[in-house]
């Protein structure tokens, strides 16, 4: 068979394979795109764990027709301006999200720029792009995300139970707001128990958030860290060596402001409570490292989820 280019509706769904694993993972893209716009106030709905529904409403700095038009595009995006993939200043920059969530759901944004009259909306549908029509709005974004996976039905069977992907999203939600404390998350939906973390924008506020996150009793036991060697800023709060759990999903590690996973934060985490904890327990931490964007690849991981130093 003679090689050929492949259709872009295909194309997008191979790179929905990259972006959309799971409900987490939409909601992870949509609400990075909200915090990027600038968003104060974020509310996600929840309808069968996600799998039905995802809605996601921001009031961030909403978008224009013509960059609605864009915003599903591949390969189009807002948040690198001179081209330079070695300075990511933003959570999201692929510019396949939207586009890659529409090509395996139906997904309809509305949106209404800062300082406009008129919303507008669009709507793609299995990969198919609709025209963008004018809608009432408020001031940010409202992105619907309905059946995912309609159109490539065969994901669905690699999706856990209802109540399992919520909970994904639970802590996708937990990890954006801890690194986000001036921004209130709302998060809603049937089979699991809603969260409202309101802002936090007085003294303090990072370790207010982390106490709306992980409880009254982290915040009781915890101890700030402050550092600064060679270009980078280590920060955040660690549980006291008499505060630990029997696992390490307690660890919440960020680069510049994005949640990641990464074995090298992890093991310098464990090196440092060698000498105070049992082999078989977990600090619990949240650090924050800031560094210049030149210093880490954020472009190693499909969903960001991991970087290298």
């Amino acid at each position: 068979m003679s090689v050929r280019r492949l259709d872009p509706i295909l194309i997008d769904r191979i790179a929905a394979g990259e972006v959309v694993e799971r409900p987490a993972s939409v909601v992870k893209e949509l609400v990075e795109n909200a915090l990027d716009a600038d968003a104060k106030r974020i509310e996600i709905v929840l309808g069968r764990g996600g799998c039905e529904l995802i809605r996601v409403i921001d009031d961030g700095k909403g978008m224009s027709a013509a960059d609605l038009v864009l915003a599903v595009e591949r390969h189009a995006t807002s948040k690198i301006p001179d081209g330079d993939l070695s300075h990511i200043a933003t959570l999201g920059f692929r510019g396949e999200a939207l586009p890659s969530i529409g090509s395996v759901s139906f997904l309809e944004v509305t949106t209404k720029a800062r300082g406009s009259d008129l919303g507008h909306a669009i709507a793609v549908e299995g990969g198919v792009k609709q025209a963008v029509r004018p809608a009432g709005a408020n001031g940010g974004t409202k992105v619907e995300v309905r059946d995912l996976f309609s159109a490539t039905p065969a994901r669905l069977k690699f999706l856990k139970s209802e109540r399992a992907e919520a909970q994904a999203v639970v802590d996708v939600v937990k990890r954006l707001a801890m690194a986000h404390p001036d921004a209130a998350f709302a998060l809603s939906g049937d089979g699991f128990s809603a969260i409202s973390y309101p802002a936090c924008t007085s003294q303090g506020a990072h370790l207010q958030r982390l106490g709306q996150v992980l409880g009254a009793d982290f915040r009781a036991n915890a101890l700030q860290v402050d550092a600064h060697r060679e270009g980078l800023a280590l920060s955040g709060f660690v549980g006291l060596p008499t505060f630990h759990r029997a696992n390490a999903q307690a660890q919440y590690l960020f680069v510049n402001g994005r949640p990641v996973k990464d074995r090298l934060l992890n093991g310098a985490v464990r090196a440092a409570y060698m000498d105070y904890l049992p082999s078989d327990r977990h600090p619990v931490v949240a650090l924050f490292v800031d560094c210049d964007p030149h210093f880490v690849d954020v472009n190693v991981h499909p969903a960001k989820a991991e970087v290298r130093f």
